[in-house]
């Protein structure tokens, strides 16, 4: 009797635990994780029998051999006698400058067609909607190959630039250079002393953001406005200019020159640099622009005339009441559009640029290790757009409306 009540009670348990949402909810889970493991050892238990039957190991030594091939746009020292290892370095930060330099001008950009396309001018906001309606409806890789065939045919060479009656000249007082081969700028010669003022200036970005909360916090306690446009100027150029002269000016440029048949100095910004960052830039901000636009469309007219009866411009209006109410709208798909924008700069391959899509299928053409490169190719975005997702979730819930 006892036996049979026993039993009988460990299946009213059982019954119990079945019935119980969360702890069938977690059952299903783990059983779910089981397969899941099981599915991932089973493709990679197949993958390394399949390579073992052909004499093959999966190992990662090749990332020490000689790469064997040039890169000619890199942030760090490179030649063809270092590393596959190192290779991929050059591509990942050439893939990370483009991606950085084009969320940053998409933004920008961004932001101000999304504006201009509600101006109360007719003209600016249909030209806007043009801008926008034609570029989202374009493939990037065409944009990219027609802003890169534009810089390729119609920009002069440099010979064009030699002589008293050159067909041809520099721009921005003699200091930049655009040419068939890319844009040639001045370079920074970094003196004794010049870390002392990258370090104010970035003091001063600091005191810049802390000088615009403390004048918004002003404004919402006594209704005071400040000039914070030329006062967060003056912040910014100011400390950074006299500790600049201070020093002697340690701070220098060295401008392009043309020497022989090219120029000579300064930076070279490639054309297949050049022609992918402001493709991309382009092309993500007229997306962007749709999204700025249909979040200050989310905000209540009325949030705008109330700002108008206290005294507040259009353009504090906007700054101060439109904006951060309609970055709750404008942020959640600006993250897609930054991943998708990293993600897209794989097309670099189209016009030359080394990024690491790039470099990863010479070295995987010199080495044969096809699982291993693309695994490594697959990881390195895989980590770059859950870093993005990471940071731009996090501002988005610092930005978000504070509920009472």
């Amino acid at each position: 009797m006892t036996a049979m009540a026993d039993h009988t009670t460990d299946g009213f348990r059982l019954s119990m635990l079945l019935n119980d949402s969360r702890y069938r909810s977690l059952t299903i889970q783990i059983i779910a994780f089981l397969l899941f493991v099981l599915g991932v050892w089973w493709l990679l238990n197949n993958a390394l029998t399949n390579l073992a039957a052909q004499g093959q190991t999966f190992s990662f030594r090749f990332l020490g051999q000689a790469a064997g091939y040039d890169i000619n746009q890199r942030l760090i020292e490179y030649n063809s006698q270092m590393s596959h290892a190192r290779a991929a370095a050059v591509g990942i930060l050439n893939t990370l400058l483009v991606a950085f330099l084009g969320c940053i001008t998409a933004t920008v950009l961004g932001v101000l067609a999304g504006i201009l396309r509600l101006s109360p001018n007719w003209l600016v906001a249909k030209l806007m909607s043009v801008y926008v309606e034609v570029f989202r409806n374009i493939p990037v890789l065409i944009v990219i190959l027609t802003i890169y065939a534009v810089m390729t045919e119609l920009a002069p060479p440099p010979n064009a630039f030699r002589g008293e009656d050159a067909a041809a000249s520099m721009i921005l007082w003699d200091s930049v250079a655009v040419t068939n081969r890319g844009v040639y700028v001045p370079k920074p010669i970094w003196g004794p002393g010049s870390g002392v003022v990258v370090a104010t200036f970035l003091a001063s970005i600091l005191g810049v953001v802390l000088f615009g909360r403390y004048a918004r916090a002003r404004l919402f306690a006594t209704g005071q406005t400040l000039p914070t446009f030329r006062i967060q100027l003056a912040i910014l150029v100011l400390p950074a200019l006299l500790v600049f002269f201070a020093l002697g000016r340690p701070i220098g440029l060295e401008a392009p020159e043309l020497r022989g048949f090219n120029f000579a100095g300064g930076l070279h910004l490639r054309g297949p640099l050049i022609a992918l960052w402001f493709a991309l830039s382009i092309y993500t901000a007229a997306f962007i622009a749709e999204n700025v636009r249909a979040g200050i469309q989310a905000v209540s007219r009325g949030q705008s005339e109330a700002a108008f009866s206290l005294g507040l411009s259009p353009a504090r209006t906007m700054r101060l009441v439109v904006l951060p109410q309609a970055m709750r709208v404008i942020v959640p798909p600006l993250i897609s559009h930054y991943l998708n924008l990293t993600k897209n700069s794989s097309l670099a391959i189209a016009v030359g640029y080394m990024d690491l899509t790039a470099t990863t299928r010479i070295t995987l053409n010199q080495t044969g290790r096809a699982i291993e490169a693309i695994l490594l190719m697959m990881a390195f975005y895989l980590a770059i757009s859950l870093s993005i997702s990471a940071f731009m979730n996090w501002y988005n819930a610092r930005i978000r409306l504070k509920e009472r």
